[in-house]
């Protein structure tokens, strides 16, 4: 006789856990080339800060985080959002472990926005870096040259 047992289907999905995000208010200091007032670059990279960051110019923009000391980073999450208008955004996520002095990629990455259907890009990497000082986050956000402005709802590094 087959040994078995009834299961019910709430306990079969195992979720990953969450790490334990860094706090990069108390850790960096951020560069950018611009930001719109409302959206201040705090509203991606703090929790509960608001709506996300967004330049204030058309464009390529560039996020830099330039570390007190140089941080080890396991994880890295980028969430993008756009409802408003069809684009194919690109970016580039580099990282230095010699004060920017010199850089290695992570990741290009080109993205399709198409409202209402597709609005949210969410990018998630599982990394293994030493010693990082700067962390580079370039966004083009129109990459058929258009008027659109970059913005970034959400970055959390692990």
């Amino acid at each position: 006789m087959m040994r078995k047992r009834k299961i019910g289907h709430e306990g079969q999905v195992a979720s990953p856990t969450e790490p334990q995000w860094l706090d990069l208010e108390s850790l960096a200091q951020v560069e950018i080339t611009s930001e719109a007032a409302a959206h201040p670059i705090e509203s991606a990279l703090l929790p509960a800060a608001g709506t996300g960051w967004q330049a204030a110019d058309p464009g390529e923009q560039t996020i830099r985080l330039l570390f007190d000391a140089p941080v080890r980073l396991s994880r890295i999450r980028l969430l993008f959002n756009e409802a408003q208008r069809v684009r194919t955004q690109e970016f580039v996520l580099r990282w230095s472990a010699d004060g920017g002095q010199s850089y290695r990629d992570l990741v290009r990455q080109q993205y399709n926005f198409s409202p209402p259907d597709s609005t949210r890009e969410v990018e998630d990497y599982t990394v293994h870096l030493d010693q990082v000082t700067t962390l580079e986050l370039t966004i083009i956000p129109d990459i058929s040259g258009g008027d659109a402005c970059a913005s970034l709802a959400r970055l959390q590094l692990a």
